[in-house]
């Protein structure tokens, strides 16, 4: 098995659960009987474990250079933290978990994006064609809950049945995080870890640039922005009276859109800056979720949101990436790495998720929710136009 195909299938079962959490969380937590106050919340402190969590990692990784096994232990203590869901009903029960879980489960992606950019020594095109792996194991996912949430929707089943999907919810995460963990098993260790000595170098520099600075404000307006669309979407579409396998394959066509991007990434670094691709992605952010306030009950507009996720998460993500990587010296990208997850989708995404619970009001502030998403997204853009001008031009 090649380090490709290795490295590769971590990507995809990482991503798969991602895509069962990101899209049903909310409907498997509505089943518990949660209102969307409490949703929100929930879906903070989860979200909440990215601020401090990676970095913790991360320094763990600088110190030991054992990257590989920080990946493997996050993966064995999510699975064993997701497991514990089979027995528990009540609130703060079920956010203690979660939280443990993402705990553990933020262990793995900063590592492997570390990992994987240091193995195909940091060339865009062979990272994207990684990474795309990731995307596919999202679609799979994302459709085959979207059909488990249509066969068991309450008013399909009898009472004694309804909550069925929240038991297939957790069944579904204890598989694919077994397969995940057994995935980053077959992987196998770099041949060139840090050195000790290298560890003293600090960060502090870095983060101070006013380029860094800028691109993480903008980073967390733009988490901020996708509150909405990572607690509430799969509750919208189903108050909307989508059914389960249309909401399942809007959801994967964004992912597919995302998957286009991630192939042909390299021609558009080569075409434009990463201050441009990066402007553009925010920008059209904010019309996508102006677009989902105002005209979701069109499905052909709702699929014209879905398409431009290929912007607003796959190109926005692939140059920052390559930002990272190229901003942090090899001896501070676990560190680098972690305060960008932990700080843009930490930050971000635990203030994203609260504000999009306070103005959900059970489906009531869908609207105004997704309309504060796309201002949040639009000042991101806006703040990007500041950004000093790229000195070089990303590695291919």
């Amino acid at each position: 098995m090649s380090l490709f195909t290795r490295l590769a299938t971590s990507y995809f079962f990482y991503f798969a659960i991602l895509g069962l959490i990101s899209p049903y969380l909310s409907v498997f937590l509505d089943g518990k009987g949660f209102t969307s106050v409490e949703l929100g919340e929930i879906f903070a402190i989860l979200t909440a474990t990215k601020i401090v969590a990676p970095s913790l990692w991360a320094i763990l990784a600088d110190k030991t250079g054992q990257k590989l096994l920080i990946i493997r232990l996050g993966a064995l203590l999510a699975l064993l933290s997701f497991i514990v869901l089979f027995w528990l009903n009540s609130y703060w029960p079920i956010s203690f978990c979660l939280a443990l879980f993402s705990l553990f489960w933020t262990a793995i992606l900063p590592q492997l994006e570390v990992f994987t950019l240091t193995s195909v020594r940091h060339s865009s095109k062979i990272y994207a064609r990684i990474r795309l792996w990731g995307s596919l194991g999202f679609i799979v996912l994302a459709v085959v809950a979207g059909q488990v949430m249509e066969y068991y929707a309450p008013g399909n089943l009898l009472n004694s049945e309804a909550n069925l999907f929240t038991n297939a919810f957790v069944w579904m995460g204890t598989v694919i995080l077994l397969c995940l963990l057994i995935s980053t098993m077959v992987i196998k260790p770099q041949r060139i870890v840090n050195k000790p000595q290298q560890q003293a170098l600090a960060i502090t520099g870095k983060l101070l640039d006013l380029r860094f600075i800028i691109f993480f404000m903008a980073g967390v307006l733009l988490q901020i922005s996708f509150g909405p669309y990572y607690g509430f979407f799969a509750l919208f579409l189903r108050d909307l009276a989508y059914p389960g396998v249309a909401v399942g394959l809007l959801i994967s066509l964004g992912v597919v859109a995302e998957i286009l991007i991630f192939i042909f990434a390299s021609s558009f670094f080569k075409a434009f800056t990463l201050k441009a691709i990066l402007i553009v992605s925010l920008a059209a952010t904010a019309l996508r979720w102006f677009i989902v306030a105002l005209y979701a009950e069109s499905i052909w507009l709702l699929a014209l949101t879905q398409l431009i996720h290929a912007a607003s998460f796959a190109l926005f993500h692939s140059a920052s990436m390559i930002f990272i990587s190229e901003h942090f010296t090899r001896c501070q990208q676990s560190r680098g790495q972690a305060v960008y997850l932990g700080g843009v989708y930490g930050v971000g995404g635990a203030i994203g998720a609260y504000i999009a619970g306070v103005l959900w009001l059970d489906g009531l502030g869908a609207s105004t929710t997704f309309l504060t998403a796309s201002v949040s997204a639009f000042i991101a853009a806006l703040l990007m136009l500041f950004w000093p001008k790229t000195i070089k031009k990303p590695s291919q």
